[in-house]
């Protein structure tokens, strides 16, 4: 049996439930600050932060006309603050289920397919083909937006692209983000050591805090990472620079050594 407590403070009896709940609601808070920041969403919330403060306030003082105010805007706030940041709270949800069911119940699928590969030097030829490949189109300043998504539902883009189901080969990348083919502008998605679609259509992150400079292929690779649990590599047409999108991050310019080893940690 636990204590109820853990230790006092004055007349306090802090349990250990108490600090763990501390914790849980700090680290949410923490979540929710990485998701708005760098938003107009951000500036939305410390808004309403500043009219929760000025309520207490008013309450405090016992100005009666203003609380009758403020009580009538905080009887509807919840169903404006559900519409206002409604695509936050989407991708809040979509980031406590990507970090915990979806990414246990991979576990399994994940060693089952490293134990039980026909031939592991296949892999290896194919994470090869795709490195060579980047570096190839970052020389030519070859636009390249390269998504794989191993543990992500395929199902999302099944309204958008070109379903091409085939082997990683160096060739077969190259010609497709080749500026005369087709299917050249939009993502490539890579699952499961194959090519499952090009010309994907990604959706667009809304953070300020991305440079000018950098275009549509970077914004749409900020995006899907910031809802999802996928690496994202992206070749720069206008220099070349070769940039890496996880967990709602960008790095930028990547060199070899750093392309193979987020290559040897994404592609597995």
């Amino acid at each position: 049996m636990f204590p109820l407590g853990l230790f006092d403070v004055g007349f306090l009896s802090i349990r250990i439930w108490d600090i763990l709940d501390i914790l849980i609601v700090g680290y949410l808070f923490y979540q929710l600050f990485t998701i708005l920041r760098g938003s107009i969403a951000f500036n939305i919330f410390i808004g309403v932060l500043f009219i929760f403060l000025v309520s207490f306030l008013v309450q405090f003082l016992e100005m009666e006309l203003l609380s009758i105010i403020l009580g009538q805007v905080f009887s509807v706030g919840v169903i404006m603050l559900l519409i206002v940041f409604q695509p936050e709270v989407r991708r809040f949800l979509l980031l406590l289920g990507n970090s915990t069911l979806r990414q246990r119940s991979n576990i399994v699928s994940r060693f089952l397919d490293r134990n039980f590969r026909d031939d592991e030097t296949d892999h290896v030829q194919e994470r090869l083909a795709l490195q060579n490949a980047i570096l190839r189109m970052s020389r030519r300043k070859t636009g390249a937006l390269i998504v794989i998504a191993d543990n992500f539902n395929l199902q999302t883009f099944n309204d958008s692209g070109t379903k091409i189901n085939a082997e990683i080969s160096q060739p077969l990348i190259e010609s497709i983000f080749n500026k005369d083919s087709p299917l050249h502008d939009g993502a490539m998605i890579l699952h499961k050591d194959r090519i499952y679609a090009a010309s994907c259509v990604l959706p667009v992150s809304n953070n300020t805090d991305i440079p000018g400079k950098l275009g549509l292929r970077h914004r749409a690779a900020l995006g899907l990472t910031e809802v999802s649990e996928v690496a994202v590599f992206i070749v720069s047409e206008e220099s070349g620079a070769i940039s890496f999108a996880n967990q709602g991050k960008l790095t930028y310019r990547l060199n070899e050594a750093q392309l193979t080893k987020l290559l040897n940690e994404h592609f597995k």
